[in-house]
């Protein structure tokens, strides 16, 4: 029977109070798979081994506190897309605005109602699900809406330009990014999934799509052209393509945007 912990999202909570770690764990643990450290660089160590989906951190804590392990988190590439909640007994105004400049994403004083914190949980997760959602199957929702700071953004970026320059070639594949954005196979494919919850292989194909309806929108190309220009073997192939993808044919989108015009 397969491990249901891999069904769940997996949160790190950390906390050097073993009690409020157990508490925390206990409470979430029925939906999340729950990765329990007793300070940042233990949280750090389960980065490296473990898809996280959201951290849960104490402010003070030994070797690495909950302001540093924000800080080392949101400027990495590898971790930087992951929502951190900081908590605190800090209740002051100056305290909370010191957290939202370290690059967290909430934050929530000691003592706390563990309802309110799984509530931020569901927030966060689900707003991201949102955002990808949307990105995925709209054809002019642009790929950096995704990203929620700016070291995503300029990933994404990045990326995004590497696509679009390499549009025309129908072999483009994975292994061209990952060798070009200097990350292996794993490790892009981790980060291109917590974005936009596609594969890389999948990212290219709505990139495509997604140029596809720009030249749509200029109204200069027949539909064959178009597909050949973002490197699509066929029209027929292409046009199932935009249908699958965004629920509307090439033509239909093409006379929605003249219409709104």
């Amino acid at each position: 029977m397969a491990n249901t912990n891999q069904l769940k999202p997996t949160i790190v909570v950390a906390d050097d109070h073993q009690e409020i770690l157990d508490f925390i764990a206990d409470d979430l643990s029925d939906h999340y798979h729950v990765l329990k450290a007793l300070d940042g660089a233990q949280a750090l160590q389960f980065l490296e081994s473990h898809p996280v989906d959201l951290i849960v951190s104490d402010v003070m804590m030994p070797r690495v506190d909950g302001y540093e392990l924000c800080t080392r988190l949101k400027e990495n590439l590898h971790f930087s897309h992951i929502p951190f909640i900081m908590l605190t007994a800090k209740n002051s105004l100056q305290s909370k605005i010191e957290g939202l400049e370290y690059g967290a994403d909430a934050y929530i004083e000691k003592p706390f109602s563990p309802t309110f914190l799984q509530a931020q949980i569901t927030s966060l997760l689900r707003n991201r699900q949102h955002v990808r959602a949307h990105y995925n199957h709209s054809p002019s929702s642009p790929m950096q809406n995704t990203a929620l700071n700016k070291s995503d953004r300029t990933f994404l970026e990045k990326i995004n330009l590497l696509i679009l320059e390499n549009v025309t070639e129908q072999t483009l594949c994975v292994d061209l990014l990952a060798d070009r954005m200097n990350m292996s196979r794993p490790t892009l494919y981790r980060k291109i999934k917590a974005l936009s919850d596609l594969s890389p292989n999948e990212l290219i194909n709505v990139t495509r799509l997604k140029k596809a309806a720009e030249y749509l929108n200029d109204g200069n190309y027949k539909v064959y052209e178009i597909s050949s220009m973002v490197g699509f073997s066929s029209s027929s192939h292409f046009i199932r393509n935009f249908q699958k993808q965004f629920g509307i044919s090439p033509k239909e989108w093409s006379e929605q945007r003249r219409q709104s015009s």
